[in-house]
């Protein structure tokens, strides 16, 4: 039995993980983190991370970018392996998840989704093809309007996979509303769309001369995120320390 502690329980997220968990037969929840309470959980809930003292094999951190730095020291000097899969990372902490990752085993993802993970792949395969015949690349993100980032880290992520399949020869352009120009054709553009309850949808537009390819997922509900979560917490746990993502998950 895989024993988890669930960082931001009383989330919309938490209470999604809460529920697959309840239904899974080799995990169990035995304590959860919230600043705001208890609320209705039916483990322990500690309102600072550091008051739990609950033995786990593994943390699942769905909260806020604002609590990373403590998330990272409390697992750190427990040698608790953490699933990180809070968005919004400056690059300071991005570099603390790189150093802390020396301590215990970090996965960490902008996007959970096995869908997701397994698009990284399709459009490195595609880019290779049609960016060298001249195809533009561009990327629409979707989300409700409740999400604080934009771009979505899926977005970037998506360019930087583009990116590194070309050599890293492409830079990235979030706004055109200043500029009177053509189109840099080694420029990769990224749009935001903010707006309702939708989950999460990514669009890789590949624009060539009279065609134009799309690949796009479509998250229908967060439950996706949570699934993922869950298998990367199950590859997770008793691995040594290091830095892993989504793709060791999926290659097993």
């Amino acid at each position: 039995m895989i024993k988890v502690i669930m960082n931001g329980c009383n989330g919309h997220m938490g209470h999604v993980i809460s529920d697959l968990i309840f239904d899974d037969d080799d995990m169990e929840i035995v304590a959860g983190i919230d600043i705001s309470g208890e609320g209705d959980c039916s483990y322990p809930v500690y309102t600072d991370i550091f008051n739990c003292k609950v033995n786990a094999d593994v943390m699942i951190d769905f909260s806020s970018y604002k609590a990373t730095n403590r998330v990272l020291e409390y697992c750190g000097q427990r040698k608790l392996p953490l699933v990180l899969c809070t968005t919004g990372l400056t690059e300071e902490q991005l570099n603390l998840v790189s150093k802390m990752s020396r301590e215990t085993a970090i996965l960490h993802s902008a996007n959970m989704s096995l869908g997701i993970n397994v698009l990284f792949k399709l459009i490195q395969d595609a880019a290779k093809v049609l960016a060298p015949a001249g195809f533009d690349m561009e990327i629409v993100e979707k989300h409700h309007r409740l999400k604080k980032d934009a771009p979505s880290g899926t977005a970037i992520a998506l360019a930087d996979h583009l990116n590194q399949a070309l050599d890293k020869q492409y830079h990235y352009c979030f706004d055109r509303s200043q500029r009177h120009e053509e189109r840099d054709s080694k420029e990769i553009g990224i749009s935001s769309v903010r707006g309702g309850t939708i989950a999460g949808d990514h669009d890789v537009i590949f624009a060539g001369t009279d065609e134009v390819i799309t690949i796009c997922h479509q998250a229908s509900s967060k439950g996706v995120f949570g699934k993922g979560a869950l298998e990367a917490a199950r590859y997770l746990a008793n691995k040594p320390a290091g830095l892993y993502d989504m793709s060791d998950v999926i290659a097993g």
